[in-house]
């Protein structure tokens, strides 16, 4: 990705309000409830407060500047318009305001009005300004000075990778393909070549110059065994020898809100869910159709705890798009996320009946029905998955390791070994699949000595997992090495200190060492934790009173189990 230069490209794009706080007492509730409301990121209801509070102090800057950044964040640009007016014609500098008003006349294609701007008092940032100046002179049809704004942006430090990118897509989108190709090959064109929408823009201008066999090669090289339906299309329409239409940018309207998308792109792995929404919603508003943009803002409303806004997101992106999978299974998720698992199951099952051949469509059910605790259903979505996932599939050990977990819950034991161990066949020492196995065996008592090993080859891969500590502590008073497992289990608690699982193994532990006071209280703060309905099914709460009544040694009596040693020999 662009990411790679970055750092300081950010300086470009990055700047803040300093706008004066609101001091009017008469709007201060409103104000105080729209301000907690953004910080919250409820832009709906950030909205309705700071136009609450500007219909009683319309000329509030701080209010016009909190109302425009929410409804940008809601993507209504529409309605941030005739607010962002009156603060840029306050003369305060606020970078939200310019947003919305270069947006609305990017989306008017009035790049006159556009190109008079200002940017140093009306612009946003060094980069977008840049590279937005250069596409409007294309729009105003003076092609070489757009070119040359390209090539200038280029010389400056780490915007090098930016300017080239949309100077090929611009030189693409005039129709001269082999220019475009060329910036391609430059020595200096690495970044463009590592960005998911700049190679697949590559094959399309490679297929315009008839060298679909190139273009096949490029896509081979970035993406390997790597596919998904817009990936296929394209290959099959290279594989067939058509000649397949540029369509990353086909206006000038759209390479403005390429400005906006790939800067959002770079943003979302180093600024804010918040702020990098503003690019992307820019993006959208510019190109309504703009599918990555649209599926990009989604998540990001999803990361931001929005599923309501990142469900109707999702629900932008048409059937009949080559993403249309990606948008269901990002709504399956941000269903499941809102508190509706039984909708994130209806979904799923009917993205499977559009997708019989997905793998990811079956896992991703599989997965939910798992954590629904629908056992036998996720058994089949797995068994599915596997047949259409390739023997060599990286991901294809998570496929037997879920299944087997399922098995394991269905007390299919032999099912389930065979699984876990087909896991760690296809990764070897995985430290989730051997703590699961590890632990599932020392609950069964079987086969201690290899669960022991298994199970202090997964801490060595990773010591700070409270689960994973808490299943070499668990093994070891299995196997009654109780002063060792003391020390583990104590470890266990450090790192997990609220679990009443790890809790109540760490009392088990102290009471075997004779440390009974210690023990009833850790069995007390497991009882606590143990909220009924929303704990592991691991936890007892009946089983940890009766602990508390009469003690571990009574309970295990009382269940056939074995007495432990060291409590009988104390």
């Amino acid at each position: 990705m662009i990411r790679l230069f970055l750092s300081t490209a950010l300086a470009g794009v990055l700047t803040f309000s300093t706008l004066a706080p609101v001091q009017a007492q008469s709007v201060a509730g409103a104000y105080l409830a729209g301000r907690q409301a953004a910080i919250s990121n409820d832009f709906d209801e950030a909205a309705v407060y700071y136009v609450k509070a500007l219909a009683r102090d319309q000329n509030n800057l701080e209010l016009m500047d909190g109302a425009i950044l929410s409804f940008l964040s809601l993507g209504q640009l529409n309605r941030a318009v005739p607010i962002a007016k009156r603060l840029e014609a306050s003369g305060e500098r606020a970078q939200v305001a310019h947003m919305a008003m270069i947006g609305d006349l990017i989306a008017r294609e009035d790049y006159a009005t556009l190109a008079a701007r200002d940017v140093e008092t009306l612009g946003i940032g060094p980069l977008v300004d840049g590279l937005l100046g250069a596409w409007t002179l294309v729009g105003l049809g003076n092609v070489a000075d757009g070119m040359a704004a390209f090539d200038t942006l280029a010389e400056q430090p780490s915007f090098g990778g930016f300017a080239l990118y949309h100077k090929a897509l611009a030189l693409a989108q005039t129709g001269d393909f082999e220019a475009a190709a060329a910036v391609y090959e430059a020595e200096d064109a690495g970044a463009m070549n590592m960005m998911r929408r700049g190679i697949m823009a590559r094959a399309e201008i490679l297929s315009q110059l008839d060298r679909n066999a190139d273009a096949l090669e490029v896509l081979q090289q970035a993406f390997g065994a790597a596919t998904d339906p817009e990936l296929t299309a394209l290959t099959a329409g290279l594989t067939a020898g058509d000649t397949v239409p540029f369509t990353h940018v086909t206006s000038v309207r759209d390479g403005h809100a390429e400005v906006f998308y790939s800067l959002a792109d770079v943003l979302r792995g180093e600024a804010g869910p918040n702020y990098t929404l503003l690019y992307g919603r820019m993006a959208q508003h510019i190109r309504p159709g703009h599918i990555d943009a649209i599926l990009l803002n989604a998540s990001l409303l999803e990361e931001l705890g929005q599923y309501e806004l990142a469900i109707d997101a999702y629900r932008a992106v048409p059937n009949d798009s080559a993403a249309s999978h990606a948008a269901e299974l990002g709504r399956a998720a941000a269903l499941r996320r809102s508190g509706k698992p039984d909708a994130s199951i209806e979904a799923l099952e009917q993205l499977t009946r559009r997708f019989p051949d997905m793998a990811v469509v079956f896992s991703t059910l599989g997965d939910v029905l798992r954590q629904q605790d629908k056992f036998t259903e996720a058994v089949s979505a797995y068994d599915r998955t596997l047949k259409l996932t390739a023997p060599e599939a990286r991901g294809r050990w998570f496929t037997h390791y879920a299944r087997a977990i399922s098995h394991e819950r269905l007390d299919n034991w032999e099912l389930a070994e065979a699984d876990f161990r087909q896991a760690l066949a296809l990764n070897p020492d995985q430290p989730q699949v051997l703590n699961y196995l590890g632990y599932s065996m020392v609950e069964k008592e079987i086969n201690l000595d290899e669960a022991l090993e298994m199970i202090q080859k997964a801490v060595s891969k990773e010591p700070e997992s409270g689960y994973i500590v808490d299943s070499l502590g668990w093994v070891l008073y299995r196997l009654g090495n109780y002063e060792d497992a003391v020390v583990h289990m104590e470890r266990a608690v450090e790192l997990m200190p609220v679990d009443p699982v790890v809790n109540d193994h760490l009392g088990d532990v102290y009471w075997a060492v004779g440390r009974t006071r210690e023990a009833e209280f850790q069995w007390s703060r497991a009882l606590s934790f143990a909220e009924y309905g929303s704990a592991s099914e691991d936890v007892k709460p009946d089983r940890i009173r009766r602990k508390l009544e009469v003690g571990l040694d009574v309970v295990l009596s009382e269940e056939g189990a074995d007495p432990l040693k060291v409590a009988n020999d104390n």
